[in-house]
């Protein structure tokens, strides 16, 4: 385990450097078993987190060729949160889905493969992004309108 592997894997995970360190070797250098023990770690993160009450947020409009457009508010704890630059490309990239994919409610969005990565569901940018800002982030409501 070098330096270099706890960089790549911060980069690709957004987790901390003593949390990618302690994931390599909980893996034995395994760098995919070390992404596993991360987003694993993320997704219990997440589970505490669950009870907090998200007080800020971001309303995203979002127009496709002037054909479709989209209202999506999304929320974290805090203002310093939800003006980062990891919640601002998440925002917008949910818009662009729900333009694109039409999802009837939220739960119905958060099983959606991710329009852009189709190995990730909704639900898993959610969690990756709570993992990396350490506070707890939902869909609040979103409004698709076409013509």
């Amino acid at each position: 385990m070098t330096s270099s592997d706890i960089q790549k894997l911060r980069e690709l995970t957004s987790a901390g450097v003593m949390d990618c360190k302690k994931a390599l070797e909980e893996a034995g250098g395994d760098f995919d078993k070390a992404v596993s023990v991360i987003r694993e770690k993320g997704i219990s993160k997440m589970e505490k987190r669950s009870g907090r009450v998200t007080g800020a947020g971001l309303v995203h409009t979002y127009a496709h060729n002037e054909r479709v457009g989209v209202v999506l508010e999304l929320r974290a704890e805090t203002d310093f949160v939800v003006r980062s630059e990891p919640f601002r490309e998440l925002i917008h990239g949910l818009a662009m889905h729900i333009a694109a994919m039409a999802p009837e409610n939220t739960e119905e969005l958060l099983e959606q493969p991710f329009i852009k990565d189709q190995s990730k569901s909704i639900k898993d940018l959610i969690t990756e992004l709570t993992a990396s800002v350490g506070e707890k982030v939902e869909v609040g409501q979103f409004y698709r309108i076409a013509v």
